[in-house]
């Protein structure tokens, strides 16, 4: 590649992003592409800290938006914008997308205000390719049910009311459609490997691999 590529995985929870990038690297590797996985909040120390923080401690939407936003400026400056310049592929589970869906839809804060809080941080840099893994509200809820009966501990944002969950399903829907040649609608409902199988075919066609 002349330039590097970066990839995000959005949707709500229980999607399967973890999993698919995990997979989706591999199969770059193979192909010989130097892959820098990360995820949001988080990727680096400082964002890590936040994430901690973020996903456990009580806090206004305002809050949550800014801390959200001064994480991905972070890994923006130290991991995802030296990757590309290095002409890796960068897959990172979450993005600003997430934040416009999160707090800026289903939070209230609107849509121009998350845009406006992201801004300096994302230096002009948005993804070239945005995966939305779609489930409806009910498998999303069904997933996260199943979790928690395992054993899983629900965290500040997963443990939001349904009611909630939807309106973030509505927002990526939304956001997808506005942006149709970047953000791509998958159905995440059928097993991995046919998900997968779609994700692969995409990755191909927007990377123009041989």
């Amino acid at each position: 590649m002349k330039q590097g590529f970066f990839i995000t995985f959005e949707g709500g929870e229980g999607a399967g992003k973890s999993t698919h990038i995990t997979r989706l690297a591999e199969s770059l590797r193979a192909r010989g592409h130097e892959v820098v996985t990360t995820r949001e909040p988080g990727g680096t120390p400082l964002g890590e800290q936040l994430r901690a923080l973020v996903l456990a401690a009580p806090m206004s939407m305002v809050a949550e938006a800014l801390l959200y936003a001064a994480a991905r400026a972070e890994l923006m400056h130290q991991v995802i914008l030296p990757a590309l310049e290095r002409r890796a592929v960068v897959l990172c589970d979450r993005f600003v997308d997430s934040s416009l869906a999160y707090q800026g839809h289903a939070g209230g804060l609107g849509e121009q205000a998350v845009r406006a809080i992201n801004q300096p941080g994302l230096q002009g840099r948005w993804p070239d390719l945005t995966l939305y893994l779609r489930l409806s509200p009910e498998q999303a809820i069904a997933r996260r049910n199943k979790r928690l009966a395992e054993g899983e501990t629900a965290d500040r944002i997963e443990s939001r009311e349904d009611d909630f969950h939807r309106a973030v399903r509505q927002a990526f829907e939304t956001l997808s459609q506005a942006e149709p040649h970047r953000i791509i609608p998958i159905d995440a409902s059928p097993p991995k490997d046919i998900v997968q199988a779609q994700i692969a075919a995409i990755v191909q066609e927007k990377m123009q691999l041989k």
